[in-house]
């Protein structure tokens, strides 16, 4: 659930309250029963750093090299076509383009 912060506008008071977003916003001071309105709050600070921001993007050196070499070696005589499904003459695109 998300914290959200409230303020008096007439007092100044602030409180942070956890709740739902479907939740109703209506929020009263209980000290001096003035509706409190919601201030736009900076959030969690997220920084995103490289290409991207999967947790694999971070792999150590050693799990990156274990998993090439864990990788399966293409057979020996293959070709692209044979990899990709053509038969050769069925105009896929991949035989017009060699």
């Amino acid at each position: 659930m998300p914290t959200y912060v409230y303020r008096d506008p007439v007092t100044g008071d602030t409180r942070e309250l956890f709740h739902r977003m479907s939740e109703s916003p209506v929020v009263v001071n209980e000290a001096t029963g003035n509706r409190m309105e919601r201030v736009i709050s900076g959030g969690a600070g997220f920084i995103f750093k490289g290409d991207g921001f999967y947790s694999t993007d971070y792999r150590s050196a050693n799990y990156k090299s274990g998993e090439k070499a864990d990788a399966p070696a293409p057979a020996p005589g293959s070709d692209s076509t044979a990899s990709s499904g053509c038969s050769g003459g069925d105009g896929c695109g991949a035989c017009a383009a060699a």
